[in-house]
């Protein structure tokens, strides 16, 4: 599980970190950054993809020219905080930590490489990646290559089958265009103990999902044995067939669709097209009135896809949502928020989101409120904050006298902001 995001010199953010639970939520006015976390999400994910520095950035792009990877929000010059070399994200999990930094070789036409890289298991270093004082920058052809520093866990001595605890660095090349996580696990010369935590890290940051739900996607027909969701909601009947598949999920799948729409829905019906072999969705209620995928409200395929996600026989690890109750009555969102709590309580996955509603804030339990964080701007600065809302002056009290929500609809916690902040700034003057 993820447990934090740092972010230094990454689009609007000097230095802040993201705080992550197991129901992450996050509150802030039109352009004060939140998206730009999404970004800082995405770029890790695409680590994880093995993808390079370029393709992470600007798309990767598969036969006849078909987008597989879409790039990184905004202008390549504007990834990095302006006036600064290099931007770096790190991520901690439960006993891991990655740190990547990027900057861009001038002498290459501004590419993008990667400057430092380091993994950490506790308080032990896997391997750092990086040109330091006194490490050469080896040169082949226009290819330049970093030195990768290991750090050997223990060497074993043959002859008396003795362990000997110790600092032992293995340099090999690799690519600077490309994290070096990806690369250490194919190479021949790196410890298999080292391989297996970068196949840690790596799966955790390949196991992310970015839903932006378009509902002409989900009301789409889609081929028979497509049981991954796609990111617009595509593949939405034959994810729900396999659910099906199961009548324990199907009862469950179908209790909560009962509870979070007014439809009384009792089942659901996969018809195939002959022609094209094509799985359709249809409910169907306890009238026997069949509702196609083409007929269901908006809202109700919201749910479908968000239960879909969350209720599927092999989750995600992380789901990332921008305005998860966006379409959602405002009577349902207390449903929603339970079962997301609910979910994500199993620590099978986490769902981090953004959100404008009042409604959702007021109704949060008390682990999701630790975990729900607000990002500003202060007047006349150009940088972004990320402060965990459970650290704002008397936030506590105030949520409970008064409701979180209308704390935020109210203007409060851009406020409490800007008086903590402020208060910092003048101390440090």
């Amino acid at each position: 599980m993820i447990t934090s995001l740092r972010l230094v010199n990454f689009k609007n953010f000097a230095d802040e970190t993201l705080r992550v639970g197991p129901f992450t939520v996050i509150v802030g006015a039109n352009a004060s950054g939140k998206s730009n976390i999404r970004d800082a999400f995405r770029f890790l994910h695409g680590i994880g993809r093995g993808y390079t520095l370029a393709e992470i950035i600007g798309g990767q792009y598969g036969g006849g020219g078909q987008s597989e990877w879409a790039e990184i929000r905004g202008a390549m010059k504007e990834i990095i905080r302006f006036g600064q070399p290099a931007f770096s994200l790190q991520v901690k999990m439960e006993n891991l930590a990655y740190t990547i930094e990027v900057g861009r070789n001038e002498a290459r036409n501004g590419a993008f490489q990667v400057t430092r890289e380091t993994l950490e298991a506790g308080s032990r270093t896997i391997y750092t990646s990086h040109p330091g004082e006194g490490d050469p920058v080896y040169a082949q052809g226009d290819d330049t290559r970093l030195v990768l520093h290991m750090e050997k866990i223990s060497l074993q001595r043959a002859y008396d089958r003795q362990f000997v605890q110790g600092n032992y660095a293995r340099r090999i090349m690799v690519r600077p265009d490309q994290p070096a996580l990806t690369q250490i696990r194919e190479h021949r010369r790196v410890l298999r103990a080292h391989k297996e935590y970068a196949e840690q890290a790596i799966k955790v940051l390949a196991n992310m999902r970015f839903l932006d739900l378009d509902l002409n996607r989900m009301r789409r027909a889609s081929f028979s044995g497509q049981i991954a969701l796609g990111d617009g909601g595509e593949n939405l009947p034959t994810v729900l067939q396999a659910i099906c598949a199961d009548p324990q999920r199907e009862k469950i799948l179908t209790e909560w669709l009962r509870e979070l729409t007014p439809m009384d829905v009792r089942g659901f019906e996969f018809p195939t097209d002959s022609l094209s072999g094509r799985v359709q969705l249809v409910l169907r209620e306890a009238n026997d009135r069949q509702v196609s995928a083409y007929a269901a409200s908006d809202g109700t395929l919201r749910f479908l896809a968000m239960l879909a996600a969350l209720l599927g026989p092999n989750p995600h690890r992380l789901y990332m949502f921008e305005e998860i109750d966006n379409g959602i009555h405002p009577a349902r969102v207390q449903l929603l928020i339970d079962l997301i709590e609910g979910q994500t309580a199993k620590g099978a996955s986490q769902v981090v989101t953004t959100t404008h509603s009042p409604d959702l804030l007021t109704i949060i339990n008390d682990d999701t409120f630790e975990n729900t964080s607000v990002v500003g701007r202060l007047d006349d600065a150009d940088e972004a904050i990320i402060r965990p809302v459970a650290e704002l002056p008397k936030a506590g009290a105030l949520r409970k006298s008064q409701g979180l929500g209308r704390l935020l609809a109210g203007g409060w916690m851009e406020d409490a902001l800007a008086f903590t902040e402020g208060d910092n700034d003048e101390e440090g003057k």
